[in-house]
């Protein structure tokens, strides 16, 4: 099986099931397990600059949804790579190449080419993707240890309470936008209640003045792509807001930056490594 992702998660499943060796090209964001990908060749580049701050992604990303797109495919690199199975999605015309994208890609191609759209937006689904991504490449083995396994550590951690401390995920941070999808379920596993958003509910930008009068317990601060480094660098445009001093997860020192894409924004099976990040986070 030759396998092109054009989806870090999906690069993230593959490698959770031992399948490196098939994968020929992926995406320039796909950076897990480090060190292992270097040879495989890239498929995908973006239009955006290196080094933005998360108000000019924005605004650059706005600019993209109503022109030319974020993504670019090299339609010559992967019709070179002559894949069996193209890995994409539907959920984030942000987060990577499209579906529709890639189809229209691929019948230009003239590729004889399964694609698949991988689009979890709850754990579950995360899961049943990897499921689904194990029969598809003959993996089926793995990707049921790889689910049992996920199962039994999210079962051994505290889980939903009502009285768990209420917690707000920042997943972007101008606008300030709270953590969707499966989010939510991590920080219930991790014995917290989610603020602003619902499991499986994508997310929205809010004004920090809901924030600031939510006031919640702890908040945690891993944008989407960013690593740990760019969130520290930017935190100081959010520390300066109106109000922020007096929110009371800022108080008791309880504000804490995550890494994002490997543990909270990618729909992959390190998201139970993030539920078991989040436990640790609210038990101190």
């Amino acid at each position: 099986m030759r396998i092109v992702s054009l989806l870090p998660a999906a690069t993230d499943i593959v490698a959770s099931l031992g399948a490196l060796d098939q994968l020929v090209g992926r995406t320039h964001e796909c950076d897990w397990p480090p060190g292992e990908l270097d040879d495989v060749p890239v498929v995908t580049r973006t239009g955006l600059a290196h080094g933005l701050a998360s108000r000019e992604i924005n605004l650059a990303v706005a600019g993209a949804h109503q022109g030319s797109g974020i993504y670019d495919l090299d339609h010559d690199a992967i019709e070179a790579l002559r894949p069996d199975l193209i890995l994409t999605q539907d959920l984030c015309d942000v987060c990577a190449v499209s579906y529709q994208t890639v189809n229209e890609a691929v019948r230009v191609m003239r590729l004889d080419t399964t694609v698949v759209s991988l689009q979890p937006r709850t754990i579950e689904e995360i899961l049943t993707a990897v499921t689904t991504v194990g029969e598809l490449i003959g993996a089926s083995p793995a990707a049921a240890e790889v689910v049992t396994d996920a199962r039994r550590r999210l079962a051994a951690l505290p889980g939903p309470s009502q009285d768990g401390p209420r917690v707000l995920f920042v997943e972007w941070l101008e606008p300030l936008m709270p953590g969707g999808h499966w989010v939510p379920e991590q920080i219930a596993y991790g014995g917290g209640r989610s603020l602003l958003t619902s499991p499986g509910e994508h997310s929205t930008p809010y004004p920090l003045e809901t924030v600031v009068a939510l006031d919640p317990d702890v908040i945690l601060v891993g944008p989407c792509g960013f690593t740990s480094e760019q969130t520290r660098a930017e935190l100081p445009s959010l520390v300066a807001s109106p109000g922020w001093e007096a929110v009371a997860a800022v108080k008791a020192g309880r504000v804490y930056v995550v890494d994002g894409p490997a543990y909270f924004n990618r729909p992959g099976p390190r998201v139970v490594d993030g539920a078991e990040i989040v436990s640790r986070l609210l038990a101190r």
